[in-house]
Formats: structure tokens, sequence, C-alpha cells
């Protein structure tokens, strides 16, 4: 058994988005995301195999869903499900401090 932090480790620069994987078992993963200032590539969307349950736990953020007008803004808290092949971006995300994302793909 291995104890950790998920605030802990976090490198003072973030020149890409840091994804890494905390757990993997069978068709599931758990994921921690942590974004300064990232967003999706402009024209570019997320279309995964799998669904995913995401939780917003410090910072903030800002997600669109392909095909609606509506920005989903999320803040330390909120959580979001995204079915599989439900196209998604990341607007953007906080500029002045981490933000940091748990999401389950299964």
């Amino acid at each position: 058994m291995k104890k950790d932090n998920i605030f802990r480790k976090i490198p003072a620069e973030l020149p890409e988005e840091l994804f890494e994987n905390i757990l993997e078992q069978g068709s599931f993963t758990l994921e921690r995301i942590v974004s300064r200032a990232h967003a999706t590539p402009a024209g570019e969307w997320y279309d995964q195999e799998k669904n995913e349950w995401v939780i917003l736990l410090k910072g903030s953020a800002g997600l669109r869903i392909q095909g609606s007008d509506d920005l989903i803004v999320l803040a330390p808290g909120d959580y979001l499900f995204l079915p599989a092949h439900l196209k998604h971006r990341v607007e953007w995300t906080a500029h002045d401090r981490e933000t940091i994302w748990l999401a389950l793909h299964y």
C-alpha cells in the first residue's frame, strides 16, 4: 500500500498539461490531470472511446460540448459525466493557479 497526495508533486513549470494514471484496474482508469492556462487547441475536440466522469478539485475551467453554445464553467467540487464519443473541449483553465482534475475513464 502506497500513500500519496493528489495536491503534491506538481511541477513548477507546466508547458503541457500533466496526465498521470493513479489506478488502472480492468476496464477503468483513474487519472489526475493538472492544467495551468491550458486549453484544447483551436478546432480540436476530444472524442473518447470510454465514458468519463470528471471532478474539478482545485482551480477553474471552462468546457464546451460540440453543438452547444453554452460554456460549462467548473469550480472546485463540480463534476461532470461525459459519455463516450461526446465531443468536448477545454476552452480555458485558470491562469493564476493550477487546475487539478480527477478523471475516471470506464
